[in-house]
């Protein structure tokens, strides 16, 4: 892998979303970490089952908060049982991987959690409704929340001394938290919209566990609220290119001007044929010629990525959209207009 000095950037010109396909540690290790020499990420393995989906995994990392899992999902309870020590099992397997194809490494290295809010909307209380459903419950695993990715940070940094972790949150559901689109245990109604500072402050807490290290949102849901993440702190924004709209155009052109990062999905998911990597990327450069912006800012201001997660795609798929996203970045640097 590339040795990188200390004044190489916060990120890489492109980068894995998280889920990969299969059950194989090593093997997921070894793409996640040989595909991107300038910006490895944590692979997660959801295939292997309840604890390695990302619901699970991030529960399994909570703080004086422990989840077990119920037919309806998961649920918080009194004490780990076994789904929280096979969560913790599992990162500790994917870490022991990481470690392995990272010796000698420097410069940044991704890892992945699930949100406080699309957390909130997942994780049950002990009678069975959704902890979004309490505000005072909410708060409570917001903290725990950041105090387990502060202890997961530490342990990354230990384990990988030469890597500056970034630390990206998972929020697919942030959208319809704030609109009061997520669902009740029963389905007969949804829950209240949360207020917007709310759901700000609670991001800039749990992004706050990264103690001034750079912090990425992703959400694969249409309608990514850009402007909030920005006046929550985080330093980059990663998203479905293909759900944008021109009513997105404002929002993302004071985020590039803001210094934001853009980690922009071009990349499908899920198998199929791929288009030339200048294919890929040819939105992004119309996205910039009608924003009015600088060609040359193209590849300060853009990581390029699959769409989301690619846990859903066949392995070979799976590699050559990696492959393919570090291609397409590279068509975008050296051909900007």
């Amino acid at each position: 892998m590339s040795d990188n000095s200390q004044t190489s950037p916060r990120f890489g010109p492109a980068t894995g979303i998280g889920s990969l396909p299969g059950h194989d540690t090593r093997e997921a290790a070894k793409t996640a970490t040989g595909s991107f020499e300038d910006f490895p990420f944590l692979p997660e393995l959801p295939a292997r089952g309840p604890g390695a989906d990302m619901i699970g995994r991030t529960a399994g990392m909570l703080v004086e908060l422990y989840a077990r899992v119920e037919p309806s999902g998961w649920r918080l309870g009194d004490r780990p049982g076994r789904d929280t020590k096979r969560a913790r099992a599992w990162l500790r397997e994917d870490l022991d991987a990481l470690e392995e194809f990272t010796q000698g490494y420097e410069g940044p290295l991704k890892v992945q959690a699930v949100g406080p809010w699309t957390l909130a909307a997942a994780l049950e209380l002990r009678g069975g409704e959704a902890v979004l459903s309490d505000p005072g419950a909410c708060r409570d695993l917001a903290a725990s929340l950041a105090e387990g990715l502060r202890l997961h940070l530490a342990e990354l940094r230990r384990r990988v001394p030469g890597a500056r972790p970034v630390l990206q949150l998972d929020e697919p559901s942030l959208t319809a938290v704030l609109r009061g689109q997520v669902r009740s245990a029963s389905g007969y109604r949804t829950h209240r919209a949360v207020d917007r500072q709310v759901v700000e402050a609670a991001l800039r807490e749990v992004a706050g566990a990264h103690d001034g290290g750079p912090v990425v949102v992703h959400s694969c849901a249409p309608d990514v609220p850009f402007a909030l993440l920005r006046r929550a702190g985080v330093a980059g924004v990663s998203f479905d290119f293909s759900l944008l709209t021109e009513r997105d155009d404002d929002a993302i052109g004071e985020a590039v001007e803001g210094g934001t990062r853009l980690f922009a999905g071009v990349v499908p998911g899920t198998d199929t044929a791929l288009s030339d990597p200048a294919g890929s990327v040819m939105g992004v450069r119309t996205l910039w010629r009608r924003l009015g912006l600088r060609p040359e800012l193209l590849a300060e201001a853009v990581t390029v990525t699959p769409a989301c997660g690619l846990a859903g795609a066949s392995p070979d798929y799976a590699r050559r959209a990696l492959a393919h996203c570090v291609r397409a970045a590279r068509s975008l640097a050296d051909n900007p207009e």
